[in-house]
């Protein structure tokens, strides 16, 4: 009887367990104090200083030996690769009298141990007006526990950007 009884309790408990949809990677920021929002802080960094166009603050978020690939869609319909050094990335933001803007949404954030990529779409704006837009890829690695990006890659179009 007593066995009975606790299979009955179980099946009851089991039955009135409501389940939950995991959350979609990339459906928004991540909570703060969280690995994921750790692996954001200098991607976020990296954004206000190149919004401030400010080459030292920039260079404090990346690797001494960090890289830039950049690949934009010509008028012509054709690709340009261009592969850039941290100093040639550095040298793209020399303090001017424009105002630079770019931003993330639906940023997808993943994390292995002490490697992460963080995956957006993003546009980027001029005095306020869109210039272009695409999308950014970030490889970063945690050193003394401390995330510094290794790699940014980036997609550049003129195209279907999003107002």
């Amino acid at each position: 009887m007593p066995l009975i009884l606790a299979l009955l309790l179980a099946a009851q408990m089991s039955s009135q367990t409501t389940p939950v949809q995991p959350i979609v990677k990339g459906t928004g920021l991540p909570p703060p104090g969280t690995e994921e929002a750790q692996v954001m802080a200098p991607v976020n960094a990296l954004l206000a200083g190149i919004a401030a166009r400010d080459a030292a603050a920039i260079g404090q978020t990346l690797r001494s030996d960090a890289t830039a690939t950049a690949v934009a869609e010509q008028a012509d319909g054709t690709r340009k690769i261009t592969h850039s050094s941290r100093e040639q990335l550095l040298a793209r933001f020399a303090p001017g009298p424009e105002r630079y803007d770019e931003r993330l949404s639906d940023a997808a954030v993943e994390v292995d141990g002490d490697i992460a990529m963080v995956w957006s779409p993003y546009t980027f704006r001029i005095d306020g007006k869109l210039h272009h837009c695409g999308y950014d890829h970030f490889d970063l690695v945690r050193e003394g526990g401390s995330w510094k990006i290794q790699n940014l890659t980036w997609s550049s179009r003129t195209t279907g950007c999003e107002g």
